[in-house]
């Protein structure tokens, strides 16, 4: 019985935590679901949007809706590592150094405009996003749990930023995108912003407890071999593709296979179909890849090698339930 998955759990979480959300976010059930499946399979999430759409708001959302410490960090040309990680200083009192910790030592961390700090200040969070821990001075620090990175970049404007390394992408579960809102889902919006912004009524619906619970439990979903041999059969397919420069990570396929349980469970099943596989390859894989410039001429992009990676593989048949 231990190895069994409490899958009411898990739906009872992921509606709670939806239905939260969408107070503030509105007409975003699909994207709501993606972020509720990176925060189930311990990920960060690359938001890639318009300004104006609620990027920030739907990570103060979040963070509020779970009752986690939050910080935003407004990257600017001119910050340092320092600025994220935290700095010794020297007490005169007590005539030693001591931590200030930085920003970064919160649980959900608003990396606002990324793009925008220098490849330095960007290094800071490698270690933080991989290793839940962060090195200042020779003294490592552990990160508080759940630990989160939601990081925003405009796909417009590019004067004056400085593209994310191919490192610090493959760091990101996903890259979401929210998109301009439908007729109805803006008219909403004007509704509910009449007399107040409806986050500063949001309150803590789930317990930091609950999180940590739930993170394991979608890890008890089960994978039949062929599921795991489809999704490392989608990711190599990325890298033999004739139009891909660089393709996804032996990373991508660990995230795939992860948020494909957490979908499962947050869909009412304790095992993976590869309906899971196929809904999340675009938004784990599509930024991990290097599309080759001469196909980027001929409008290829990642999202569509992807769909014809999809198309072309066979799909496994057969029993993925566990016996």
């Amino acid at each position: 019985m231990e190895n069994l998955v409490d899958i009411s759990k898990v739906q009872e979480f992921s509606e709670t935590l939806k239905t939260n959300l969408e107070k503030v976010i509105v007409g975003k059930s699909e994207t709501l679901q993606l972020v509720v499946i990176g925060l189930l399979s311990q990920g960060h999430l690359l938001i890639e949007d318009v300004p104006g759409v609620g990027k920030t708001m739907l990570a103060r959302s979040l963070a509020k809706s779970l009752g986690c410490s939050f910080r935003r960090i407004q990257f600017t040309p001119d910050m340092l590592p320092s600025d994220v990680t935290g700095v010794s200083i020297f007490n005169q009192v007590s005539r030693d150094f001591e931590f200030r910790p930085g920003p970064l030592m919160a649980q959900i961390v608003l990396a606002d405009e990324i793009n925008r700090a220098t490849p330095k200040t960007q290094a800071a969070l490698l270690e933080a996003m991989e290793e839940r821990q962060i090195t200042v001075d020779g003294t490592t620090y552990l990160l508080p749990e759940p630990f989160m990175v939601m990081a925003t970049q405009n796909p417009i404007e590019y004067e004056g930023t400085f593209p994310l390394p191919e490192a610090q992408l493959d760091r990101f579960l996903m890259k979401v995108k929210l998109g301009y809102p439908g007729l109805m889902d803006e008219i909403r919006v004007l509704e509910l912003q009449q007399l107040k912004h409806p986050i500063q009524s949001l309150e803590a619906m789930i317990s930091i407890e609950e999180v940590l619970k739930m993170q394991q439990e979608i890890r008890k979903v089960y994978a039949a071999p062929g599921i795991k041999r489809y999704i490392v059969e989608v990711v190599r397919a990325t890298r033999e593709s004739a139009d891909v420069y660089l393709g996804s990570s032996p990373r991508g396929s660990l995230y795939l296979f992860r948020s494909s349980q957490a979908r499962a469970a947050i869909l009412g099943r304790d095992f993976v179909l590869p309906d899971d596989v196929k809904a999340l390859a675009e938004p784990v894989l599509g930024h991990r890849m290097v599309v080759d410039p001469s196909a980027r001429l001929r409008d290829i992009s990642a999202s569509l090698i992807i769909s014809e990676v999809l198309k072309s593989l066979p799909v496994p048949g057969g029993d993925f339930s566990k016996n």
